[in-house]
């Protein structure tokens, strides 16, 4: 009879990318184990003084400032590290988010509300913040726009909630208004909110805020709620696993890595405005997004509008810099960009509910947009 493989999982269920990281895992040692999971409710730290006696065969892990990762690393076993602290782990392989798309994808959010001014809130001591800050900038100035970055101060006692609670209050309140603002998480991102608050700025009238991870709970939980980048920390965890199970079957450990990758945006009201100073092309762009799962034509949104078709597209490319049937055509494929990644309904589905004549319509609208077909895209990002 085989031994169960024994795997450590040090990962934190506080969060919403462990909870969604942690089911992944899960699901692939239901289908493919079983395994001896090896986690304690108390937090990952609580695992370290039981590591030896438990004689696992794998591990699982997050690097935190909490715990001593190097301490499992030490211990010589297939091992797994989604990076946070550190970049870099020498041979081991790693699970890291795609900062680039990301960045890239808030940017475009931001763009395509109107906004001219644009901020970035991060964090001060980890690689991938500053990863997103970069990306994020050179975006913006791509679209021929500025970026105030906040400067987090390096001192921990300076970064007390209560003292930095200030510091960035004072620095929203330099910043010219309306401004869109993407934080690097979606912490950070309630951390503004909260420093608005004592800023006495509107969000998202003055401050449009977006974070990342789109922690439900805690997006949700916010008041105004946030608008979030989504990702498929599901997929990752399952794709960790697949790989685990592979290295303690003895394949080598050579730096694989795993790459979440955002799938959408999920808007809430942190972000739900248009910084366009044109009433009527405010009017035509809130017509498409609230009947953007009918089949609508441009024909319909000049109606709505009550002007000339030259004059309504002349005015749309000057506000947003696009044609009244590519926002059409951007909004929709949002929405079915979630609804293949949110759900499991057949693509014919999709396509019935929003109107399209048959999957090799809705296809090639997708394509065109994304640069696959939507079944492609399903299996790249959906759940596995």
């Amino acid at each position: 009879m085989m031994d169960i493989p024994r795997v450590i999982l040090m990962v934190e269920s506080s969060s919403g990318f462990g909870r969604s990281f942690l089911r992944g895992v899960a699901k692939y040692s239901r289908i493919h184990g079983p395994w001896l999971l090896y986690s304690e409710p108390g937090g990952p730290e609580k695992l370290l003084p039981n590591l030896k006696s438990w004689n696992a065969n794998g591990a699982i892990i997050r690097d935190s400032r909490k715990i001593d990762s190097e301490k499992i690393i030490s211990l010589g076993l297939p091992t797994i590290v989604a990076v946070h602290i550190k970049e870099q782990y020498f041979h081991l392989p790693t699970i890291v988010t795609d900062s680039v798309s990301i960045s890239n994808m808030a940017a475009e959010h931001l763009l395509d509300r109107g906004f001219r001014s644009f901020a970035y809130c991060g964090v001060y001591d980890t690689w991938w913040s500053q990863a997103r800050a970069k990306v994020f900038g050179k975006r913006i100035a791509e679209a021929g726009f500025e970026t105030s970055f906040y400067e987090q101060p390096k001192s921990r006692t300076l970064r007390t909630w209560q003292k930095e609670q200030i510091r960035i209050a004072d620095w929203l309140k330099s910043l010219p208004k309306p401004v869109g603002l993407m934080a690097a998480c979606d912490n950070r991102a309630k951390h503004v909110i909260e420093a608005c608050k004592l800023a006495n700025l509107h969000v998202p009238e003055e401050v449009a805020v977006i974070g990342v991870d789109n922690d439900e709970l805690l997006c949700e939980l916010s008041r105004p709620a946030i608008s979030s980048i989504a990702y498929n920390a599901e997929r990752a965890g399952y794709e960790a696993a697949e790989l685990l199970d592979k290295l303690m079957a003895g394949e080598k450990m050579a730096k694989q890595k795993i790459i979440v990758r955002p799938t959408h945006i999920v808007t809430r009201q942190s972000t739900d405005i248009l910084a366009i100073e044109d009433p009527d092309v405010v009017r035509a762009v809130r017509f498409i997004r609230q009947h953007a799962k009918e089949p609508i034509q441009v024909n319909d949104v000049i109606k709505v509008a009550a002007m000339s078709r030259r004059g309504l597209y002349q005015r749309f490319q000057k506000a947003l810099g696009r044609s009244i049937n590519q926002e059409i055509r951007q909004v929709q494929v949002e929405i079915i960009t979630r609804m293949l990644v949110e759900t499991n309904l057949p693509i014919s589905r999709i396509a019935m509910d929003l109107g399209f004549t048959s999957i090799d319509h809705i296809a090639r609208y997708f394509r065109k947009e994304k640069g696959m077909s939507p079944l492609d895209y399903r299996k790249k990002y959906g759940q596995k």
